[in-house]
């Protein structure tokens, strides 16, 4: 990495005209400017040429000029009740007229406004704009915009979102659930990790006897086919397509058309997986995935009744290119690895003719991959309508992975709208003092405005497809990302704004079109305007018990916490309540040399934190004065008691982790880390290590009934 260096005043303004950030303030409250080498190397990843003061003000030369050299936007987003301005430009002086389209057939003409802007010489010609109003009474959904003068015609795709979503008409009064990481949660029939059949069990139980509203579930994006498979759901492939590791085999319909001796060598794979379950061994997702593939390519060698190839053929045909691409990424790396950079060149690009040649050629493989999605989509909306009913006021809530994997199927696919030579991560925070890098390709917010937003749209489109919520990661990610340059450390990274105002209506859009809820994870260094802006959209946010603090440092009173969040004690991001409770947070740093602090000075600061804590839990009557607390037993009532608080703010939503309710100890992630600790390997346990299995959950473990009881 270069030495640092200020940035110049014209590279700032060219910066500034990206989104690129010059200065921030960190979560602490310190401004900090970023160094010139960072932002160069932003830009780059633009596709800017920012080699000299030349190239830079040809740059800004080019982007004033953008709009003006097009009669309409590449995309227009607006809310329903808000009349906003649509420019149009034609050659000074010349009529236009400008009418919609609406998706669902009919037509309306656009009013010009009185409102004046000075015409520019563009190449050589006048350029004028004229000023439409957008009004408010639109319909919701994707229309079109278009616009006529003289000889020239121009259309653009028209997006008008509801003003707000209206959480309360799904959640009634408040709604508690589990939070789980599926992968994590077995029982005696997984096939070595929990499943979707395990899913709609838990749904299905907790709905009904526990009068639970949702269940808050880990990403279930896709992995790659070949492995080695990441563990780290957060680092998929894809974040619009499932991983087929969740199927359960046995409840496919064709499976049943398998003969007695396929069935008899399928289940001796599954017996050797389910040996597994009853040991505390870390998760396996080669071997799982392993026996899974053997057995969905058994099956879908069976065939399928008519009935259902219509079935299929409907969904592949609402899927589009999209699944067509995702399929064909997934044959390719069958035959060539999973590794696009190994590929033979004539592959790189999804348009080529070579991998139209390629589909063509194995199409018996893209259409293997492009059956298991459809599986998946199957399996989770019976997941979804088992939720629901059994009473789930919400039922299944999704989560939304920040970003892919740089070697992904996304990032393949969807490269004309990726940023290249950047990852995403997070600036310094409490998680991780040193900053994050992800290592995950971001859109670029201008080539993402370009195609009209359109692999946003349609990756959120299927997420809800059976989703009652939609759990947004790193909601910032909307307003702002954290880019790291190829080669920096992840510290020396800088935010790249994002249109947040499209991002979010074309999100409430789907969301309501699903009939989800959204919760956005604005935890971090969020600013205070953030959060209104998502308060004012009716999307949720989050409360995490151990981060809601005054800015003097003392504990928020859980009565003065926010009312539009779901909140929690925990996150998947710390351990278990209680291995927090037992500083299983500072050792696990300690041992990785992820503190900037001494360890004996994290351990007093995490002894005055529960100290704290209890002080607040007792005042309320939420503890007992005279239990001792550095006993079995004083940790039991401390968890119980820190749910009670949670229980105790106004927040509409109560997620409840499910290792919390076994007394698991475990941390399922350390941020900042890979293989430095088994993150996303490790399966549910009891406070001794042992393996907890769905069917001991559902007997009702007394500490469960408890943090029920809490909450409920």
């Amino acid at each position: 990495m270069p030495e640092w260096a200020p940035v110049p005043d014209d590279l700032a303004r060219l910066a500034d005209a990206f989104g690129v950030a010059t200065q921030y303030w960190d979560q602490a409250g310190n401004h900090v400017d970023v160094g010139a080498a960072t932002v160069q190397a932003v830009l780059r990843a633009l596709g800017l040429d920012v080699s000299s003061g030349e190239s830079i003000a040809a740059a800004l030369d080019e982007i004033r000029l953008r709009d003006w050299r097009r009669m309409l936007p590449p995309v227009y987003v607006t809310r329903q009740g808000e009349d906003r301005r649509l420019w149009v430009h034609v050659p000074d002086g010349r009529p236009v007229r400008v009418w919609v389209e609406f998706e669902d057939g009919g037509t309306r003409s656009l009013s010009q406004m009185d409102y004046w802007v000075e015409p520019v010489d563009v190449d050589g010609h006048r350029v004028g704009e004229a000023s439409f109003t957008v009004p408010g009474d639109l319909p919701l959904g994707w229309h079109r915009v278009i616009a006529e003068s003289d000889e020239e015609r121009s259309s653009t795709p028209l997006v008008v979102a509801p003003r707000r979503l209206d959480p309360e008409s799904i959640t009634g009064g408040r709604q508690w659930g589990f939070m789980t990481q599926v992968y994590a949660m077995r029982s005696a029939t997984s096939w070595g990790m929990g499943d979707l059949h395990d899913l709609r069990t838990l749904a299905a139980w907790s709905g009904r006897e526990l009068g639970a509203g949702f269940v808050l579930i880990n990403p279930l994006h896709a992995a790659s086919p070949v492995p080695p498979m990441a563990p780290s759901p957060y680092l998929p492939v894809t974040r619009r397509f499932a991983n087929p590791m969740y199927l359960r085999i046995e409840d496919i319909p064709e499976f049943r058309r398998l003969s007695p001796a396929v069935v008899e060598r399928l289940e001796l794979l599954a017996a050797e997986l389910r040996s597994l379950n009853d040991t505390a061994e870390l998760i396996d997702r080669d071997a799982v995935w392993g026996a899974k593939r053997v057995a969905l390519e058994a099956v879908h060698l069976a065939g399928m009744t008519d009935e259902r190839r219509v079935a299929y053929e409907a969904y592949c045909a609402s899927q589009g290119a999209g699944l067509r691409d995702f399929a064909t990424w997934c044959a390719i790396s069958d035959a060539h690895g999973p590794v696009p950079g190994v590929w033979p060149a004539e592959l790189s690009h999804p348009a080529s003719a070579a991998v139209a040649a390629f589909r063509q050629g194995h199409s018996d493989a893209v259409d293997f991959h492009m059956w298991a999605q459809w599986l998946n989509d199957e399996q989770m909306a019976a997941t979804q309508d088992a939720a629901r009913e059994a009473g789930m006021a919400i039922g299944v809530m999704h989560d939304l992975a920040v970003g892919v994997h740089p070697e992904g199927s996304d990032a393949w696919a969807l490269q004309d709208v990726l940023a290249p030579g950047v990852g995403v991560g997070a600036p310094p925070d409490m998680y991780n003092q040193l900053g994050q890098n992800w290592h995950q390709p971001p859109w670029r917010p201008d080539a993402l405005a370009e195609a009209a937003f359109e692999p946003y749209r349609d990756m959120l489109r299927t997420v809800l497809g059976h989703a009652g919520g939609l759990r947004i990661d790193h909601v910032l990610g909307l307003f702002r990302l954290w880019w790291v340059p190829e080669g920096f450390p992840a510290y020396a990274g800088t935010f790249v704004r994002f249109d947040y105002d499209a991002m979010l209506s074309i999100l409430m859009l789907e969301a309501q079109r699903a009939g989800a809820i959204v919760v956005g994870e604005d935890l971090g260094t969020v600013e205070p305007w953030v959060q209104e802006v998502l308060a004012d959209r009716g999307i949720l946010g989050t409360s995490i018990l151990w981060f809601e603090t005054l800015d003097s440092g003392a504990i928020k009173d859980p009565s003065d916490w926010r009312r539009e969040v779901l909140a929690s004690v925990t996150v998947h991001d710390l351990p278990p309540t209680a291995g927090y409770l037992r500083d299983e947070h500072v050792r696990i740093r300690a041992e990785l040399g992820l503190l900037t602090t001494p360890e004996e000075v994290e351990r007093e600061h995490a002894a005055a934190e529960r100290a704290a804590w209890a002080d607040v839990l007792r005042r309320h009557g939420w503890l007992r004065y005279d239990i001792d607390l550095d006993s079995d037993e004083g940790l039991e009532a401390l968890v119980v008691a820190l749910h009670r608080a949670v229980a105790g703010s106004p927040a509409r939503l109560i997620g409840v982790s499910l290792p919390d309710v076994v007394g698991d100890r475990t941390a399922q992630n350390q941020p900042g880390t890979d293989q430095e600790y088994p993150n996303w390997r490790v399966p549910m346990t009891d406070q001794g290590g042992a393996p907890v299995l769905l069917e001991a959950l559902l007997a009702h473990p007394a500490l469960m009934d408890r943090i029920v009881e809490a909450v409920r």
